[in-house]
């Protein structure tokens, strides 16, 4: 593997464990803005926090019909600027997305947003940075 750092959604796809997030990314459009240049920080469902939605959940969202709630939801997951673990070490913060709603952060002890657990942090992206979370994260209507 080389050390040559990609974009959001090239890493994502190279990493091989957000497959779903990438097929609801294309689904809704996506993939050039978090190809564009940032910064953005991704809080990234892996296949398994997807695998945890109820049954038929991601199907139907990727349907051309749901793209602005699949939208929705996917910039819930993202924030502008680039944020790195460091940075809010010991803090509760609560920082707006890029769909406007703001997301409940606590770094007291570990991660967690809107209670998914950040299991891998700062994959350096060369427009912006990857946490990947537990959980997919649903924003109220």
């Amino acid at each position: 593997m080389s050390n040559t750092l990609h974009d959001i959604v090239d890493t994502a796809v190279a990493a091989g464990t957000f497959k779903t997030l990438v097929a609801a990314v294309t689904a809704a459009d996506l993939g050039a803005t978090l190809k564009g240049e940032g910064p953005f920080t991704v809080f990234a469902p892996n296949d398994d926090a997807f695998a945890k939605l109820p049954a038929g959940t991601v199907e139907e969202l990727v349907k051309p019909e749901n793209k602005a709630k699949l939208t929705a939801i996917l910039t819930y997951h993202v924030m502008a600027g680039k944020v790195m673990a460091a940075d809010i070490a010991g803090k509760k913060l609560e920082p707006a997305t890029v769909n406007g709603q703001a997301l409940h952060v606590d770094a007291t002890t570990g991660v967690t947003v809107n209670g998914a657990t950040v299991v891998a942090a700062d994959i350096d992206c060369t427009n912006g940075v990857i946490h990947v979370i537990d959980a997919v994260l649903m924003p109220t209507d």
